[in-house]
């Protein structure tokens, strides 16, 4: 499995950070314009995430994993998707904007790996078994300090499958990595 080199200047990621704020307050605030990306790198597809938190606790996250836009499309999306979509919580209302941190993960094409490819913390998990499917980012094993089986185990449950599911034959492992900012 290759390493994924995707760099971003701080410029770069202060302006996704701040589209995807503008994305969010443009539902309260018809005036909002989106600024003109500050590269082209930003017109390049990837897959991404946005994760929205409120005092350190999760608000919202919501996700696209396939590369088939430009980046600055798919955060737009995203952003509007995790403040607004997300089913376990209600949608963000405009008094929490202030209080909200963004963090984006951009992230690498998935690629098939078995359970010894997987480094909690650099990559994320994608599980996946006939109609089921769960993902969770490189981040998530490192906020819970979980182990290899752990992190495999805990991505079934999200997909709705049995935790020892990875171990079945049939059950499809993909891993990812991502730029986290």
């Amino acid at each position: 499995m290759s390493d994924f080199h995707f760099e971003l200047s701080q410029a770069e990621r202060d302006y996704l950070r701040e589209l995807a704020r503008l994305s969010i307050a443009s539902r309260f605030d018809a005036n909002v314009m989106l600024p003109k990306p500050v590269s082209e790198k930003l017109e390049q597809p990837f897959g991404a995430f946005v994760t929205l938190k409120k005092q350190g606790h999760l608000r919202g996250c919501i996700g696209h994993i396939v590369g088939d836009q430009p980046i600055r499309k798919t955060i737009i999306r995203m952003a509007k998707a995790a403040a607004f979509n997300d089913p376990r919580f209600p949608p963000v209302n405009k008094e929490e904007l202030t209080d909200l941190t963004v963090e984006i993960s951009i992230l690498s094409p998935l690629v098939p790996c078995v359970a010894e490819d997987v480094v909690p913390g650099r990559h994320g998990l994608l599980v996946r078994r006939g109609p089921h499917s769960g993902l969770l980012l490189p981040q998530v094993a490192t906020e819970y300090g979980w182990d290899r089986e752990t992190f495999l185990s805990q991505t079934c449950r999200k997909a709705g499958l049995p935790a020892n599911a990875w171990q079945q034959q049939g059950t499809e492992i993909f891993c990812f990595e991502a730029v986290i900012f």
